[in-house]
């Protein structure tokens, strides 16, 4: 390795026997395709209210508990809890206070960037977020389709992450994580949503084998793999000094008689015997009988 190469990172990412939950990779892909869609709607719609070039990007896709993801925002965020049709647990749009009253400033028209901290909305910036959220609501009901069929409402602003109950703490949320550029302001932004209502409705969007075929396609992919085949003489033991005094012209006796086939292996297993031939200019073997690989 030279001076200049950078050390290779081989940390492996922590895998969760008690919950080993994860999206199939057609089904990620659907999901990602939909976020990407809302983020540049969101985009568009915030560039309409603010009044100022926006930019929102989808940067991952992750499948949480509700108490995993509780635990990765900041202590103090603006949480709108939605309704999602009559299910219990809320789905989550989440950014920091600090912006949020940027948008608001603009949206009045403000020109400045104003000298906020993270504190609670007064009544009527609450009403204006409340209306970039319901726009923000209609992008995603579009850019998902007919993964989120049921209506949702803006119910609940909270501003502490560790109070703010939208789902049971072992509830499986599906999670949004976006970059949002406002003119020069940027923010992180996350959408979380109930796997309940998104999960089921994958199977129409993009299907999956069924689980039962399982066994059938992994015999017909194993069926289909190449593999390498040798035609090999019987083993000569021979000690290690033996292999490192050997030179050009020594002979290395094989004990292999000159009437046996050969056995034909892949790998270390003997699958069949041969004896040798030609195909043309080419040696070939000739297979006299194959076996059965013992299990």
């Amino acid at each position: 390795m030279s001076e200049n190469t950078p050390p290779r990172d081989d940390t492996a990412p922590v895998y969760d026997f008690r919950r080993p939950t994860a999206l199939a990779r057609e089904h990620s892909r659907v999901l990602e395709l939909a976020f990407e869609t809302f983020a540049r709607q969101w985009g568009t719609q915030l560039t309409a209210n603010v009044r100022a070039l926006s930019q929102v990007e989808c940067d991952r896709l992750s499948l949480l508990t509700y108490d995993e993801y509780a635990a990765s925002l900041p202590p103090q965020t603006a949480m709108v809890l939605c309704q999602v049709g009559e299910t219990i647990p809320k789905a989550v749009i989440q950014f920091p206070t600090v912006a949020a009253l940027h948008w608001v400033n603009a949206m009045l028209g403000g020109t400045r960037p104003v000298e906020a901290g993270d504190r609670t909305f007064t009544p009527m910036e609450a009403a204006l977020v409340g209306k970039i959220m319901e726009d923000a609501i209609e992008d995603l009901r579009y850019s998902l389709g007919n993964l989120l069929s049921d209506p949702v409402t803006v119910d609940a602003i909270q501003y502490n992450s560790q109070f703010a109950q939208a789902a049971a703490t072992n509830e499986l949320m599906l999670v949004a994580s976006f970059s949002i550029r406002i003119g020069e302001l940027e923010a992180d932004a996350t959408l979380a949503l109930p796997a309940q209502i998104i999960l089921p409705q994958l199977g129409d969007a993009n299907p999956t084998m069924p689980a039962d075929e399982a066994a059938g396609l992994l015999t017909g992919q194993v069926g289909e793999t190449p593999i390498d085949v040798a035609a090999r003489f019987a083993a000569a033991p021979v000690k290690p000094g033996t292999i490192l005094r050997l030179s050009v012209g020594d002979v290395l006796p094989l004990p292999h008689p000159e009437h046996r086939p050969l056995d034909i292996t892949v790998g270390d297993q003997v699958v069949g015997i041969a004896a040798m031939g030609h195909n043309g200019s080419r040696l070939a073997i000739n297979v006299l009988n194959s076996e059965e690989p013992q299990k």
